[in-house]
């Protein structure tokens, strides 16, 4: 009986350390997941705050340069897709498309003095702003966050505990490389010439 004792408690005292080791990296797994659920949810708070500025934007912008149709299209569009993102993936390439079709907008509206001394534009300019300010601050926490889960789930015991418990490395919110360029903006002199 008692040669039978000993193996079991070394099997037990094995499975104590254990528990002592992995649980609280599994709590930890745990507490970060959350942490870059919630900076997930902040990006997509402001990203839906900037998204409730565009219409006023481009209904003041159009007042002004209703014959700019395409660069309205690409931010009904991209407002669309992002309002459709499933994933950090897809937010980040949709947001990258409407930060681009935002830029083009705004440079637009350069060639318009009436609509740049509008209070309503202005207003609204720096509302956007201010919102781009908000997603940027947003975005670096959430990838901050990314980053300390990510580094827990490649470092021992970390990794063996994501393993076991199926904890993947998360995504980063990144630009794309094509929201690197300067947009390129044609005005239509057509307007200019009547």
């Amino acid at each position: 009986m008692r040669k039978l004792l000993i193996p079991l408690g070394i099997i037990v005292g094995f499975f104590i350390i254990l528990a002592i080791i992995f649980a609280p990296k599994y709590n930890q797994f745990v507490n970060l997941e959350e942490e870059v659920n919630q900076k997930e949810a902040q990006i997509e708070t402001q990203l839906q705050r900037r998204g409730d500025l565009i219409p006023n934007l481009v209904n003041t912008v159009q007042g002004y340069a209703s014959h700019e149709e395409e660069i309205f299209t690409d931010i009904a569009d991209a407002r669309s897709r992002l309002s459709g993102a499933g994933n950090v993936e897809e937010m980040a390439e949709a947001n990258n498309e409407m930060t681009s079709a935002l830029s083009r907008l705004l440079a637009i509206s350069e060639n318009y003095p009436d609509l740049q001394a509008s209070e309503q534009f202005t207003g609204l300019r720096d509302e956007l702003a201010g919102a781009e300010n908000r997603i940027a601050v947003a975005r670096q926490d959430y990838n901050t966050a990314v980053q300390e889960f990510n580094r827990n789930t490649r470092t021992f015991p970390g990794n063996m505990v994501a393993g076991m418990f199926g904890f993947s490395e998360k995504p980063y919110f990144e630009a794309d490389e094509t929201s690197r360029d300067v947009p390129e903006v044609e005005f239509n002199t057509d307007q200019d010439e009547e």
